[in-house]
């Protein structure tokens, strides 16, 4: 099991925030692998893996959102909205696409989506937005400029990637990019954008949290921990990343994984 926990952290971690779907590689890491131990499937372990990631979010940008708490008070005494506040209110608004049809449509999302084709169809059709998006973006909007119109197209978009295998991360990157952002302010807004939907999704599972033994606690402690600090590295990896270098490497990846499932698929059940 600690083994199971630490690598489905480092998954996690590195799904989460890297445009390649966390939701997409636990699928296939199950399918691949044949693991049906305990903590595949286990919304106790689920939450562990979104506290980790959350951890992560918050470690990173703890500045940022130290920032935006002053700029909301600064407004509620009275003073101009600085672009802070304003960034603020629209990631509160963006959030809310995801939110309705996370809850909503939750269970159809982990039951339905569930088959490796399917989620080898959202890696190849995430990875055609991610190039169209990066190829034709003029990358001249910086966050600062970030308008509301702009915060709720990301936020649809947002919305869209409850499928497996399209990428939180990746599809708001491209939205971003495809309403003008460079490429670095655009996964800037993409994690920060992420915070309340992760948070959300670790609440909204709270209930389902059973430490029933000392090896569900060890578990939970250790896929917390590793897709923590692997979402941090994941968070300052692609930011500087994006800085110099485009998507190209992550859809190549995707479109490299896609066929690896379709040959596997064909072996195993064609052979």
């Amino acid at each position: 099991m600690i083994f199971e926990a630490i690598i489905l952290g480092i998954v996690q971690g590195l799904g989460e925030f890297l445009p390649i779907s966390s939701s997409g590689h636990l699928i296939l890491t199950e399918w691949a692998t044949g693991w049906k131990g305990e903590l595949i499937n286990n919304l106790t372990f689920d939450v562990a893996l979104h506290a980790g990631t959350l951890i992560a979010v918050l470690w990173y940008f703890w500045r940022d959102w130290l920032h935006f708490g002053e700029a909301v008070m600064n407004v509620l005494r009275g003073k101009a909205a600085e672009h802070e506040a304003r960034l603020v209110a629209y990631i509160v608004i963006a959030t809310i696409p995801a939110g309705v049809i996370g809850v909503k449509y939750e269970h159809v999302v982990e039951t339905v989506f569930r088959n490796p084709l399917l989620v080898a169809g959202a890696l190849v059709a995430g990875s055609v937005i991610m190039w169209l998006a990066d190829r034709y973006s003029s990358k001249e909007r910086r966050l600062a400029s970030m308008t509301l119109g702009h915060a709720l197209f990301v936020g649809i978009a947002q919305a869209l990637a409850l499928a497996p295998g399209i990428s939180r991360s990746g599809v708001t990157i491209s939205a971003g990019l495809a309403a003008g952002y460079r490429r670095e302010d655009a996964a800037r807004f993409s994690f920060l954008l992420s915070t309340p939907v992760i948070a959300g999704a670790a609440v909204f599972k709270l209930r389902h949290i059973s430490l029933h033994s000392s090896d569900a606690a060890v578990g939970f402690v250790l896929g917390t921990l590793s897709s923590a600090v692997v979402g941090y590295l994941s968070i300052r990896f692609l930011i500087r990343y994006l800085e110099r270098h485009s998507l190209g490497i992550f859809v190549w990846y995707r479109l490299v994984l896609a066929a690896g499932v379709l040959l596997l698929w064909g072996v195993r059940y064609t052979g």
